[in-house]
């Protein structure tokens, strides 16, 4: 399982996450999903993490869930729907939630194919940046009957509305970095060799960042696709009453006065 997460950490503290299963363009299976959950969850209580990258080794970001070689638990007695749910209830959604909820910003460097859960996986970072070679695929319904799962089915229609949201998942076509990033799929599309570079710079800014604030900010944008805007007007009153007495905001209001680049490391 240790060389199916690749990690590096930089003296920024930005962690790089790489998915390292090449031979299947990453297809996930129960050692890298839960070595990708199991990395995640201890960068959440490291004061050396503060900003981490996801990325795939080899020509794909992740080509969906591993259904020849998934290496998971015996299921006697449970027909293949059941075993599916058991492992969506202890592997795949803990997975997206730990992405989407993680206390650091997380940035998907999307480096080929994200197909069918690869999607989902894609699209959980906070910031989502894909190299110009790689596309985007739902295979879910064309190839196997069955639903867009690993969040895709949440991030795609909010993403990027109904209309579109059912041409990709009843037909299955691949869509490219530059109309994912038209259509809103995706935040930017990058040469192939500089995907790397623009991902860590980004990362490296969001690390130097408010991280706190920041993921707030991911927080509030997901609360508002839920509720009303009267809601969310309550929510933005209870969030900034608890951020405007953080250091954070303090460091920001100083540096401000004084006129100097605030100062957001080691404050928490």
């Amino acid at each position: 399982m240790n060389n199916v997460i690749l990690q590096e950490l930089n003296d920024d503290g930005v962690l790089k996450l790489s998915l390292n299963r090449p031979e299947v363009l990453n297809a996930m299976n129960a050692d890298l999903i839960m070595g990708l959950l199991d990395a995640l969850n201890k960068a959440k209580g490291s004061k050396k993490v503060r900003s981490i990258i996801i990325t795939g080794n080899g020509r794909g970001f992740c080509s969906g869930a591993d259904l020849i070689e998934g290496g998971w638990p015996a299921t006697e007695g449970l027909s293949a729907g059941e075993a599916a749910s058991v492992n969506m209830e202890n592997a795949f959604n803990p997975l997206v939630k730990a992405i989407t909820q993680s206390s650091k910003p997380v940035v998907n460097a999307i480096n080929g194919i994200a197909a069918g859960g690869g999607v989902g996986l894609a699209l959980a970072g906070d910031i989502v940046v894909a190299a110009e070679s790689a596309k985007f695929k739902l295979v879910f319904g064309p190839n196997l009957g069955i639903i867009s799962d690993v969040g895709a089915s949440w991030f795609v229609p909010n993403l990027i509305g109904r209309a579109r949201a059912n041409g990709m998942g009843l037909l299955g076509e691949d869509i490219s970095a530059k109309q994912a990033k038209d259509w809103g799929l995706i935040w930017d599309c990058v040469p192939d060799k500089e995907l790397s570079i623009v991902c860590e710079e980004i990362a490296t800014k969001l690390a130097n960042g408010p991280i706190e604030g920041l993921k707030a900010i991911v927080k509030a944008h997901d609360k508002a696709l839920a509720g009303t805007l009267s809601e969310q007007l309550d929510y933005e009153k209870e969030t900034q009453r608890v951020r405007l007495d953080s250091k954070d905001f303090k460091e920001g209001v100083s540096a401000f006065a004084e006129k100097r680049k605030p100062n957001f490391k080691g404050l928490a």
